[in-house]
């Protein structure tokens, strides 16, 4: 009579166990660089709305105390911003406005400071500053630079 195997063998465990294990080792730090540029993009989506607040004190010749975070739609820190910040345009020209981001959360962006800067023409910049140095250029959502 013959016996008839079942199950699998503790070689071929051990050969799963290891496709698994190398998988992992790929998968794990592209999740996590996923990860940390989703949590700088969505720092710069929760300041991008204040644009448009931004633009009406502009046209409308606002004095500098109009341009504080609770004028702008900006709730001053959320989970992602630690805080938000504006800084008001001088009348004279000399200085651009901005709209800024410091990021809270993945430590490999932890720290960093999203800033939406508007130039003297009406257009916006995007740059992200203060980087950590476990920064990279992975991270910066489209159209914005680390100088």
């Amino acid at each position: 009579m013959k016996n008839i195997q079942k199950g699998f063998t503790l070689i071929e465990l051990m050969i799963v166990v290891a496709i698994i294990a190398i998988l992992a080792a790929i998968a794990l730090p592209a999740y996590q660089d996923y990860i940390a540029r989703s949590q700088v993009t969505t720092g710069l989506s929760e300041i991008t709305g204040a644009k448009t607040a931004y633009e009406v004190g502009v046209n409308e010749g606002q004095p500098n105390g109009y341009y504080i975070a609770a004028n702008m739609g900006l709730a001053g820190a959320t989970a992602r911003c630690g805080a938000q910040g504006v800084l008001a345009p001088n009348p004279d020209g000399s200085q651009n406005g901005a709209l800024t981001c410091t990021l809270i959360g993945n430590p490999r962006v932890n720290g960093a400071i999203v800033n939406l800067n508007r130039l003297a023409d009406g257009n916006w910049t995007c740059t992200v500053t203060n980087r950590p140095g476990t920064w990279k250029a992975a991270y910066l959502p489209g159209g914005c630079t680390a100088p």
